[in-house]
């Protein structure tokens, strides 16, 4: 039995896989390895290009990405901004997060 292409050529989504990559660092191994060795995706095809992607992004920014897997095996993906408590902690400087939210201040931005 042969595949048939769908209707129009369109390809079919076998699933969607969502993600969050440290910038430049996507390799083989967890979470990524795994995730799209599942759907039978080309991992190193990936990781090269998301690393060349995110080359100018500092180093271990954290990307969430949202892979879109066909039934052909191939795959494209979106990268989104980083969450907003990543970006708010850089602008502060601060680590961690205030252990008692709105009893405890333990940074300021101005806009």
């Amino acid at each position: 039995m042969s595949k048939k292409a769908a209707p129009g050529g369109a390809r079919t989504v076998a699933g969607l896989i969502r993600l969050v990559v440290p910038a430049g660092k996507a390799a083989p191994a967890p979470p990524v390895g795994p995730a799209l060795g599942q759907k039978g995706l080309n991992l190193m095809e990936f990781c090269k290009s998301f690393n060349d992607k995110t080359k100018d992004f500092k180093e271990s920014t954290p990307i969430p990405v949202v892979i879109t897997a066909f039934s052909d095996r191939t795959f494209t993906y979106e990268m989104k901004t980083p969450q907003t408590t990543y970006l708010i902690k850089q602008a502060t400087g601060i680590k961690y997060g205030a252990g008692r939210p709105g009893d405890e201040t333990c940074g300021e931005i101005s806009i």
